[in-house]
């Protein structure tokens, strides 16, 4: 028996062409490990954080020549999805999108794994949000004097609805009755949207929420919209009273919202973040899909971020005593 083994010439002849290929694939393999990084949401889908991450995840990823991937770590008031945040390596490849909730968590729970001002740096601020306080048809109350009056007639008796212990929807509202000198029970829920839809239901009488999430709600017969909660108008809804305007002189809370790293990230990498960002939030595309959110979006540095932290920090020991809420 013979074997006839195939001729080499013909297969050399084909050696440049398989080495392109050869290297086609590598290059495609190397451009397929492109670097990844992680915003993390700790609160669930619809919540404002998350709106934001994804409202400017596209461009940061094309900013940053990276893919952007926004994973929802709900949670024991936020402080499930940031603990995992302050773990991990400060290289720049996991962020939080963290808000006035962030350092709040810091005075609300005495046996958190970690500091909120610690153990976190400001990479990047994406800019500002206020809340709106609303109010059940069911009470009739066209304003908010009329509200209070309504609350204070039966002490204890009308709930409002929160994202949480200790989320901001919840500090608002319990440091406006404190202001107010009145008293509801208050419900917890796993988010705004629900806190929201309990009220929509009527089981609840009262929620305080981000602009972003009830914009929509605003021409419906279920709900009162009684007063914004920030210093001034919100240029989103001029025509609604701020709280302080409607008899509560003193009264302000808002929300600024940004980019956290893990504590040690390199100034190099940081800067970096810091410079896509900005560059994103200067895209009128951008700007007008954060001021439909209800967003004021504004370009920090660094610096100017961390030290609106560290005022932040500050501010935030206050408005939790002044809310009467319970320390866990």
């Amino acid at each position: 028996m013979s074997i006839r083994l195939p001729a080499t010439r013909p297969l050399l002849r084909h050696l440049p062409a398989l080495l392109l290929a050869v290297a086609a694939a590598c290059g495609g393999a190397a451009h397929a490990e492109q670097r990844v990084i992680r915003i993390v949401v700790p609160y669930g889908t619809g919540a404002v954080q998350d709106t934001i991450a994804r409202a400017i995840s596209d461009e940061l990823g094309r900013a940053l020549n990276a893919s952007i991937v926004v994973e929802n770590r709900a949670g024991a008031g936020g402080t499930v999805g940031t603990a995992q945040v302050a773990r991990a390596t400060p290289d720049g490849n996991t962020l939080v999108l963290a808000a006035a909730s962030h350092h709040i968590a810091g005075y609300l729970y005495k046996n958190l794994a970690y500091d909120p001002y610690k153990d976190f740096t400001g990479v990047a601020y994406v800019g500002n949000t206020g809340y709106v306080i609303l109010a059940s048809s069911s009470l009739k109350a066209a304003n908010t004097a009329e509200f209070i009056q309504a609350v204070k007639a039966k002490p204890g008796a009308y709930d409002y609805a929160s994202a949480g212990n200790g989320s901001a929807s919840h500090l608002g509202m319990a440091a406006f009755l404190t202001a107010a000198g009145a008293q509801m029970q208050h419900i917890p829920m796993k988010s705004t949207g629900d806190a929201v839809t309990e009220l929509l239901a009527g089981r609840v009488q009262a929620v305080t929420a981000a602009t972003i999430g009830v914009t929509g709600y605003r021409n419906d017969p279920r709900v009162t919209f009684l007063a914004y909660t920030g210093k001034q108008r919100s240029r989103f809804a001029p025509d609604l009273p701020t709280v302080a305007e409607s008899g509560l002189p003193g009264y302000a809370f808002d929300s600024w919202l940004g980019l956290l790293a893990p504590a040690g990230i390199a100034p190099a990498e940081r800067d970096r973040i810091n410079a896509a960002v900005n560059g994103v939030l200067a895209e009128p595309k951008v700007q007008a899909r954060l001021a439909a959110l209800g967003v004021e979006a504004e370009a920090k540095s660094p610096a100017q971020f961390q030290d609106l932290l560290k005022a932040d920090w500050d501010a935030a020991g206050k408005l939790v005593a002044a809310s009467g809420a319970r320390v866990e």
